[in-house]
């Protein structure tokens, strides 16, 4: 896939994010999506030879659509001026399960392992796993290659200000436990975009993010989520 094409085209759509301009261009987009539901394929056959929980999925449920809901939002353009995929079991894009996000934009692309936004009664599960097994977490999450790998931080997006008061305040996680998702992301330059071994390095990406994954979807599988 050659992921300029794939750029530009959302350039250009964040300047004519409508319809005529929409229908005029679907054809490009139809080649774009047939080679971004390659790469997703790809990227499922990589990450399955670790991560075992994601073989079988078929790319269709795990790429997001292009069209946008505007029914409850401000913003009436038609269409997402980003293409995004995620790989994670038991449903692709609907799971509830930690899993591996890619998302390509021209203002910036990356690459997330982890949970976004779980639900409130999964979440609190969550925080109570790291709680009770807080050395096994920090053995996954302070290795060497985790952090340098994501040297971004954790997604603190509506992070609450204390610990949560069902847990000690003076708990020495207590930051993990002010989460509201459990993501980390790496940045990718054009560097990485244009790499002939893209698919590879992305899913070494994965391979390092995967014991969290595993760790978070035990809890997931556990509670029948």
């Amino acid at each position: 896939m050659n992921i300029n094409n794939v750029l530009k085209f959302l350039e250009e759509l964040k300047i004519n994010n409508n319809r005529d301009w929409f229908n005029v261009n679907k054809e490009r987009y139809l080649v774009l999506k047939i080679d971004f539901e390659q790469l997703t394929q790809n990227l499922i056959s990589e990450i399955g030879k670790f991560d075992k929980s994601v073989v079988g999925l078929q790319p269709k449920d795990c790429i997001f659509r292009i069209y946008r809901d505007t029914r409850f939002s401000y913003d009436k353009t038609p269409y997402k001026t980003h293409f995004g995929t995620y790989i994670a079991a038991k449903g692709g894009r609907k799971s509830e399960h930690a899993g591996y996000y890619l998302h390509f934009d021209p203002d910036g692309s990356f690459f997330s392992v982890g949970v976004w936004q779980p639900n409130p009664q999964l979440l609190k599960l969550l925080r109570v796993s790291i709680f009770e097994n807080i050395d096994e977490w920090n053995e996954i999450i302070k290795q060497k290659q985790f952090k340098q790998t994501f040297d971004d931080g954790w997604y603190e997006e509506d992070m609450l200000k204390t610990v949560p008061r069902e847990f000690p305040k003076d708990f020495a996680g207590g930051y993990f436990l002010r989460l509201k998702h459990y993501l980390v992301s790496k940045n990718l330059i054009t560097a990485d975009l244009q790499s002939p071994d893209f698919i590879h390095n992305i899913s070494e990406i994965a391979k390092v993010g995967y014991p969290m994954n595993r760790f978070l979807n035990f809890t997931v599988d556990e509670n029948g989520f």
